[in-house]
C-alpha cells in the first residue's frame, strides 16, 4: 500500500503505473494483480486505508470539544501536503457517485458511516448544550462532511487560499463553546 500511495502522490493517479506499484513493492506485476485487479481498485484501497488511519486517530484524539478545531487543523495541514492524494480522492469521489463505479459501494458506506458517527457526537453535544439551537445534528453532520470536502476542493484549485480560518468559523457557527 505504501507503494502505491508515493507512486500516486509522486506521479499522479494518470502518470503512475501498475508496474512501477510492483516494481516499489517489490513484487511482480503479476503479483500486484493478483490482489488488485486493477488501477482503480488499489487507489480505492489506498484511498480506503487511508480513512481508516484518520478516522483511527481521530478517535484517540479527538476527546472533548476543545480538541476538534486542531485536530481538523493538523489533519487539513497534513492534507495539503499531498495535494495529488487529496485531488485523487475527490476525483474518486465524485467519479463513484455513479452507481457501476467500482468504489460506489466504498463510498456509499464511507459517508455514511461518517455521517452516522458525526451524527451521534452531535446528538451528544445537543444534549450538553453545546450544538447551536435550531440546528439538527442530522443537518451539522452533512453540513460538516459538505464543508470539509469543499474546502478542500476550493484549495486545490487556488493553494494560496486559507482553509484553516473558514473551518474553525464554521466550527463556531454550529457549536457553543465555553470560552
Amino acid at each position: 500500500m505504501r507503494a502505491a500511495r508515493d507512486s500516486f502522490a509522486e506521479r499522479g493517479y494518470a502518470r503512475a503505473s501498475l508496474r512501477d506499484i510492483a516494481e516499489r513493492a517489490g513484487i511482480t506485476h503479476a503479483g500486484l494483480l493478483h490482489h488488485f485487479r486493477s488501477k482503480d481498485e488499489l487507489l480505492a484501497e489506498v484511498l480506503a486505508q487511508r480513512d481508516t488511519e484518520e478516522w483511527e486517530e481521530g478517535v484517540a484524539e479527538v476527546d472533548s470539544l476543545e480538541a476538534l478545531a486542531p485536530y481538523l487543523g493538523t489533519l487539513l495541514v497534513r492534507h495539503q501536503k499531498t495535494p495529488e492524494l487529496m485531488r485523487l480522492w475527490l476525483e474518486l469521489a465524485a467519479a463513484a457517485s455513479r452507481p457501476d463505479h467500482p468504489a460506489h459501494g466504498y463510498f456509499v458506506e464511507r459517508y455514511e458511516r461518517s455521517r452516522t458517527h458525526v451524527t451521534r457526537r452531535l446528538r451528544e453535544l445537543e444534549a450538553e448544550g453545546k450544538l447551536r439551537e435550531g440546528l439538527g445534528p442530522d443537518s451539522a453532520a452533512t453540513l460538516f462532511q459538505a464543508v470539509l470536502n469543499g474546502l478542500q476542493a476550493q484549495w486545490l484549485l487556488n493553494q494560496r487560499l486559507d482553509i484553516i480560518e473558514p473551518l474553525n468559523r464554521f466550527l463556531d457557527l454550529i457549536l457553543v463553546t465555553d470560552d
